[in-house]
């Protein structure tokens, strides 16, 4: 008897679980909707948003996070000179995962740099993005340098003129990852951790997540409200994200082994006072073997160099667009 009213209450809580994650994700996409527009692509839809005239200039958020990450402050900052495209990456925002990846509660499988690329790609050439330079943030850049190396095989309009990485993730790294990613990455992760985050985790624990991917800077007034945690916080985007991170090591790998045959300008900008990218494990590691890297390292600035100075994120796109031969 002790086993099956066990049983019950375990059944009852999970159902409880997935109605209250379900509600708070229902609200998530009430109150941040899609800020830009859809175009198709094999299996799917990329949601993004473009402004500007002048060259293309293409913007790729970090781990867990969505195009809004650019449209607080830095977008607005460029789009006098540049034609900006900020993308939401597969399984975050509004854009679709990856075609053919298994999506299930148990799946592992994330979306690896090289195949998110290749969809994003084929995004920027249906909307006529030509020549761009892609910048990266976190996550984001591992993906900028997956964009650039596809050029490397393939004669396409959209193949990078530049790249730019804000603490971006460019090396392979010793040892593990984060527990958070680890365990909600597992086929545990996404049956029973995940949504009980989902469900339950609350305001003030985001807001402390925030704050800690910003040390030792604080996140700028208005930033919290303006990127749509909530929409993070989605089941679907939780298992997109962990398992994105949990699996990126091997992509990582492979893809630094081409990093010698890249020829296009590379300009970093990290903050000495990261811990989430450390600036010894990625940028100085990538500059001993690429020859035209230029980094700009700056002291006391932890992992959101873009926020904590912006006329730095701006001057390191510049000097790009100026080396790649681009006027802005």
């Amino acid at each position: 008897m002790a086993v099956k009213t066990l049983s019950v209450i375990l059944g009852v809580t999970a159902l409880a679980t997935a109605v209250i994650s379900q509600y708070r994700a229902a609200q998530a996409t009430t109150q941040y909707p899609p800020l830009g527009q859809f175009v198709d692509v094999t299996g799917g839809q990329v949601h993004y948003v473009q402004e500007g005239s002048g060259p293309h200039l293409v913007l790729l958020h970090g781990a867990g996070g969505n195009l809004r990450e650019w449209t607080f402050d830095l977008m607005n900052r460029l789009t006098d000179r540049y034609t900006v495209t900020a993308f939401d990456r597969p399984g975050l925002g509004y854009t679709d995962r990856v075609p053919g990846i298994a999506t299930g509660l148990t799946a592992t499988e994330g979306d690896s740099p090289q195949a998110q690329a290749a969809m994003l790609r084929e995004a920027a050439e249906k909307i006529g993005i030509t020549d761009p330079i892609v910048a990266g943030h976190s996550f984001g850049g591992i993906v900028s340098y997956a964009w650039a190396v596809a050029g490397l095989d393939e004669n396409s309009p959209v193949n990078a003129k530049a790249i730019v990485s804000f603490a971006g993730v460019t090396m392979p790294w010793p040892g593990g990852l984060d527990r958070y990613y680890t365990v909600n990455g597992s086929a545990f992760g996404g049956v029973v951790t995940i949504p009980a985050i989902s469900a339950f985790v609350p305001p003030s624990v985001v807001d402390s997540s925030i704050e800690a991917t910003f040390a030792p800077q604080s996140a700028p007034a208005g930033y919290a409200d303006h990127i749509g945690a909530g929409l993070t916080l989605r089941p679907s985007s939780m298992r997109a994200n962990t398992r994105q991170v949990n699996t990126s090591r091997p992509h990582v790998v492979q893809l630094s082994q081409r990093y010698p045959e890249l020829t296009l300008p590379i300009e970093i900008l990290h903050g000495e006072e990261d811990t989430t990218v450390p600036i010894h494990i990625h940028a100085e590691e990538i500059a001993k073997i690429v020859p035209q890297v230029n980094t700009t390292r700056l002291p006391g600035v932890g992992h959101m160099p873009h926020h904590a100075d912006p006329q730095a994120a701006i001057s390191a796109i510049d000097r790009a667009a100026l080396r790649a031969g681009l006027q802005p």
